[in-house]
């Protein structure tokens, strides 16, 4: 049974994009539309991520993995390189997590 959604959402994912691709040219959107459309890409990746940061199971994650998001964010923004920012989130994390900050 597992395969079978498995498979139903791959088939879907492809479906969109193949979607767009095709019905790019045949679609005419108005203006302010084509303006709004990144910035609600943008919009929903920043919803995914706190949703991410900030919950586990439907709570509060606690104070260690917001930390870390924000120690990680501070760091891409000063444009440290990839592997720095993921390793200082991660070793924030763990480090309050060890220090008993749930």
């Amino acid at each position: 049974m597992l395969i079978v959604v498995i498979l139903t959402l791959a088939a879907g994912t492809y479906g969109f994009r193949v979607a767009g691709v095709l019905l790019r040219d045949r679609l005419d959107l108005p203006e302010w539309a084509r303006l709004l459309l990144p910035v609600g890409a943008a919009a929903l990746l920043a919803a995914l991520a706190a949703t991410a940061a900030f919950t586990e199971a439907g709570r509060f994650a606690g104070w260690a993995r917001p930390a870390g998001v924000l120690v990680g964010l501070l760091l891409a923004w000063r444009r440290a390189p990839f592997l720095l920012v993921v390793a200082a989130a991660a070793g924030t994390a763990a480090v309050l997590r060890l220090l008993g900050v749930p």
